[in-house]
């Protein structure tokens, strides 16, 4: 199963720029149909707090520029954005649509990120997400997420294989996220997809890094640190037949 993280660069608040930019960048990478490809949160503006400038519109062009993209090249296609919440809040979503172009499903980042003041203009979701790829199924997170292993945890419970993790991870705590990826896989027994973003905004410096990890925390495959299209193979069967031999989950206890 091949799945392609997009490790982009976006243009501060500009989605028509970074419409264009994932377009070309997809154009160069060719994802083949029935492979999975991956953007980072807010990956049409960056991490901004200006819901003006983030907020999906009802007639706005993000949503259906991934919908073509999935449609035209059957893939299935996931994405961070962010759509209206009550009391003129926003949501931190991923969504996942399907190679025929229809919404699998949509997850709300749960933890939002304090520091950087998400809280005051976005509302938070309350339950994890499982979306059937073809061949695996993978729970969706959304970067401050990561260092909360309670909903991994949760999201194994009901299933999952894989986990993807989108992200604007700063450079600051770089060591820190290819931690947490590390240990999300280990202590889960599942792949682990992380997905950030690279280069630099008004804010931070992004260092990259998207990464493939494997169901025994082994990276199988390091973006590092410019604008690129990483492209890499799992294989579904993997996470199982780790559970099977090495029976970790089976001997959780939840108190």
């Amino acid at each position: 199963m091949r799945i392609y993280a997009v490790q982009l660069d976006p243009v501060w608040e500009d989605k028509e720029a970074n419409l264009e930019k994932v377009g070309r960048l997809l154009e160069e990478a060719a994802p083949e149909p029935g492979s999975v490809v991956i953007l980072p949160e807010m990956f049409a503006t960056g991490f901004s707090m200006n819901l003006n400038r983030t907020r999906e519109r009802a007639y706005g062009n993000t949503e259906p520029a991934l919908t073509e993209w999935a449609r035209a090249r059957q893939i299935y296609l996931i994405a961070g954005l962010v759509r209206n919440a009550p009391g003129g809040y926003g949501f931190n979503q991923a969504v996942c649509l399907t190679p025929k172009g229809t919404v699998l499903g949509r997850y709300v980042k749960i933890h939002l990120f304090s520091p950087g003041g998400e809280g005051q203009t976005h509302l938070p979701g309350s339950n994890v997400a499982l979306w059937d790829l073809g061949q695996i199924l993978a729970a969706p997170f959304i970067c401050y997420d990561l260092r909360f292993p309670e909903v991994f945890r949760a999201s194994v419970r009901q299933g999952a294989e894989a986990f993807i993790v989108l992200a604007n991870w700063p450079e600051e705590r770089e060591a820190h996220w290819e931690t947490l990826l590390r240990a999300r896989a280990i202590e889960n027994q599942a792949y682990v997809i992380g997905v950030n973003r690279c280069g630099r905004d008004p804010n931070a410096a992004y260092p990259g890094r998207s990464m493939v990890v494997d169901p025994r925390g082994e990276i199988v495959a390091d973006a590092g640190r410019e604008e690129k299209v990483l492209a890499a193979d799992i294989d579904p069967r993997e996470a199982r037949t780790w559970r099977e031999r090495f029976p970790v989950l089976r001997d959780a206890r939840f108190l």
